[in-house]
């Protein structure tokens, strides 16, 4: 894996990739996120960690176009959750949800790949049962905590 990504942001709003030496926008910040590229974010002035605030921001984005990502009962499902008991919980159920969700593109994208030359109900039975497992896993570890 390579070297996480330094980025800082000036006063000006500015964003400056310290290892390209070069400004760069939200929207390349993006491209960051959608190629896996490790990367942090921090405040030039106080040199405060604002990965998370520069991601929100890219989500806040993203939600303002004609196709938003999150209905209004899955924000209103995150505001609910926040700050109470089960946050920990909630939280760990959409990161594994996530992960199932990575992890069942991945099966399906390499099962189609082969499928050209197999037999394609086989491999959607096969897909079917290794989520089946997965999601079995996931429930068995969130029942644990």
């Amino acid at each position: 894996m390579s070297e996480q990504r330094l980025i800082k942001k000036y006063p000006n709003r500015r964003l400056y990739d310290s290892q390209e030496s070069t400004y760069i926008t939200v929207a390349e910040v993006r491209e960051f996120v959608v190629n896996e590229i490790s990367f942090k974010v921090i405040d030039n002035k106080t040199g405060d960690d604002i990965t998370r605030s520069i991601l929100l921001q890219i989500i806040m984005e993203l939600e303002a176009d004609d196709e938003p990502l999150f209905s209004v009962d899955v924000l209103s499902q995150f505001i609910r959750n926040s700050g109470v008991k089960s946050q920990e919980g909630f939280v760990s159920y959409l990161e594994q949800g996530l992960d199932l969700f990575k992890t069942q593109q991945t099966v399906a994208k390499e099962q189609m790949a082969t499928a050209i030359g197999t037999n394609p109900m086989e491999s959607w039975l096969e897909i079917g049962q290794k989520n089946m497992e997965i999601w079995s896993d996931m429930q068995k570890d969130l029942l644990k905590k």
